[in-house]
């Protein structure tokens, strides 16, 4: 692709949502291929960290400074319960380990992390990674891509709490491995479609720290949105009011990120199309733009019309 398409495109970003692929899709099963096996979980999140090292380095070596390369992360913002309980801070930890620096310090850092592999320890002893693996997969990165869209809060697992996934799906196996005595507390307050909550502070909370982490290293909101059940009116009008008020909440949040020194160079919109949602099918529409999958007629929702305007005028308000 780079040899084919690196005279058109500037900007390279090697996987998206890895944290997806490999425990959503070899821990819990929820996602394609389907398998529910721990172990081999951690050891695909070591191969997609190889892969995007060793798709960076190619890349490269066919664009040189010409290629832009990022990587987009579905990274997790993850609160204590409690935060004067330190078996509760502990646990928010753990599933920040799981799901974010499993990616971000071989990727950033060039490092294992000592927590992922204390965390996993009677799962794998980390034999597959060799020598030479981590400097592979630590590229010198342009920029780097951030998917958020709610938050979580966890406990220590108590007698009485029943098993989840943090709103990932339910096969009877959690997509967390190392972690089945932690708890996620169901989310309160309004909720998206997919049964997420509206948390743009978080937001905020994810882009500054990563600012702080990583100074230099420019992010980008590579995906930020909400699913909402949309349906049209009488006169075919799709007014999706909810969605309005939770992209203007989070471009907000990106704006306050801006002002206390992350270093955000855009944001993308997820999505454009309602589309087929990854095992949720066409139930689930993220879309500013309707799609009647019987016709296929797409109608621009009042939310389309709002993102049109705001990028016309580049202009919005932040508390």
């Amino acid at each position: 692709m780079a040899r084919e398409f690196g005279d058109l495109a500037v900007d390279w970003t090697t996987l998206n949502e890895p944290w997806c692929s490999a425990f959503l899709g070899h821990c819990s099963g929820v996602h394609a291929p389907g398998v529910t096996d721990p172990a081999t979980s951690l050891l695909v999140a070591h191969h997609l960290n190889l892969a995007h090292g060793m798709a960076i380095a190619r890349i490269r070596g066919e664009l040189g400074s010409r290629a832009r390369c990022s990587v987009a992360l579905n990274l997790h913002v993850t609160r204590p319960a409690d935060p004067d309980d330190p078996a509760d801070v502990a646990a928010a930890e753990r599933i920040g380990t799981l799901g974010n620096d499993v990616f971000l310090a071989p990727m950033l850092e060039g490092r294992l992390p000592d927590a992922l592999v204390a965390a996993t320890s009677a799962l794998t002893d980390w034999s597959f990674v060799t020598d030479g693996d981590l400097a592979v997969i630590h590229q010198p990165l342009d920029l780097l891509g951030v998917n958020y869209y709610s938050s979580n809060v966890v406990r220590r697992r108590r007698a009485t709490d029943p098993r989840n996934s943090g709103g990932h799906g339910d096969t009877g196996v959690s997509p967390w491995p190392g972690c089945d005595d932690i708890t996620f507390l169901d989310p309160t307050g309004p909720l998206t479609a997919m049964g997420c909550n509206i948390d743009p502070d978080a937001l905020t909370e994810l882009l500054v720290g990563l600012g702080r982490r990583f100074p230099g290293l420019p992010l980008m909101i590579t995906e930020n949105g909400a699913a909402f059940p949309d349906g049209a009116d009488a006169e075919g009008r799709v007014e999706d009011v909810e969605r309005i008020g939770y992209l203007e909440q989070h471009l907000a949040a990106v704006g306050r990120a801006r002002q206390s020194g992350a270093d955000v160079r855009g944001y993308f919109l997820w999505s454009l199309l309602d589309n087929f949602e990854w095992s949720r099918g066409y139930t689930r529409r993220f879309g500013i733009v309707h799609v009647d999958y019987r016709t296929l007629r797409r109608t621009p929702k009042a939310s389309f019309a709002w993102y049109r305007d705001l990028i016309g005028s580049r202009v919005l308000t932040i508390d």
